[in-house]
């Protein structure tokens, strides 16, 4: 049997639900939650709560979860390119294709996967299927990810990022050709109220979302652009450039640019041409400021030659 222990915080309280809370703190299914909670394995503040109840700022959730396999995460040797790593934390290039954590239809082959069994333990928050996750890449997006190895070190890599602290940049290869060199996109963001698996600039209940940019590279029909994103809402870059006018290339979600005419050639993107390519933050433990940077993938510069024709 697992312990584990959260307390809900204002930033995090927009779950509402105590299972939807749950799901998305650990990685585990939704309905497998609910099972828990209706076995009485999961108080609010010390009490027995239904799986609906809303949970608020400052509550107190424990739980205790059976050694079952949906809960347990399974060591996996898998290759990484490691960008920096100490006792304390683990920063790593992310493939694109690559899961962060085991959920529904991906119980193998994820990130978490390959760094527990690299590491061997990771800090306890976020356990058992995402121990020492503090910030998040979709599967199709690559680049930098930072994880933390104790307890300590997540919660200092925790209060950075919500503090906003954490300087983080995108290399983003979209439709169209920008009109300034660079730029700020404003736009709340939320979740579409017709669809709850997209998000939107159009919901009633937005959250404050900033998105700067800044050309790299103009193409024929297509824009190479370094991006910052001063908040972390969820799909951001996409649903910001897509509000615009310019969707990501090859985002199946947004955009459905998933193909362009090059001369008499025709581009196939696999995916989202969006990578995270540096990381700027203070070390939680020792204190020394980390600038870590992650190159452009294959697939991307391919795409980018093939643009050029």
């Amino acid at each position: 049997m697992q312990k584990a222990g959260y307390t809900v915080r204002l930033a995090e309280a927009e779950a509402e639900r105590l299972d939807v809370f749950i799901a998305s703190e650990t990685g585990l299914t939704r309905s497998y939650v609910q099972k828990l909670v209706r076995q009485g394995l999961v108080t609010v503040n010390s009490h027995a709560c239904k799986p609906g109840c809303r949970v608020r700022e400052g509550d107190r959730i424990e739980m205790t979860i059976p050694d079952e396999p949906e809960a347990v995460l399974i060591p996996e040797d898998i290759p990484l390119d490691v960008i920096w790593e100490d006792e304390h934390i683990i920063a790593v290039n992310k493939a694109p294709g690559m899961v962060i954590y085991p959920a529904a239809g991906h119980r193998s082959g994820t990130l978490m996967n390959a760094l527990i069994a690299r590491c061997g333990r990771l800090a306890s928050t976020g356990a058992p299927l995402r121990p020492g996750v503090v910030h998040r890449l979709d599967k199709d997006t690559s680049g930098l990810i930072v994880v933390a190895k104790n307890d300590a070190a997540y919660t200092g890599l925790n209060r950075q990022f919500r503090a906003r602290e954490v300087e983080k940049h995108y290399l983003a290869l979209i439709f169209g050709r920008l009109k300034k060199e660079r730029g700020e996109i404003v736009a709340a963001i939320g979740r579409s109220a017709s669809d709850r698996k997209r998000m939107s600039t159009k919901a009633k209940n937005g959250k404050e979302a900033i998105t700067r940019f800044e050309v790299v590279k103009r193409l024929k029909s297509a824009t190479l652009a370094r991006v910052r994103i001063i908040t972390g809402r969820t799909h951001q870059i996409r649903v910001h450039f897509t509000s615009i006018g310019h969707p990501v290339l090859g985002d199946r979600t947004y955009g459905r640019k998933t193909c362009m005419k090059a001369g008499q050639k025709t581009i196939n993107f696999s995916r989202q041409m969006l990578h995270a390519c540096f990381l700027r933050f203070t070390h939680p433990v020792t204190g020394d400021v980390l600038e870590l940077s992650a190159p452009m993938p294959e697939d991307m510069e391919k795409a980018i030659r093939e643009l050029e024709g």
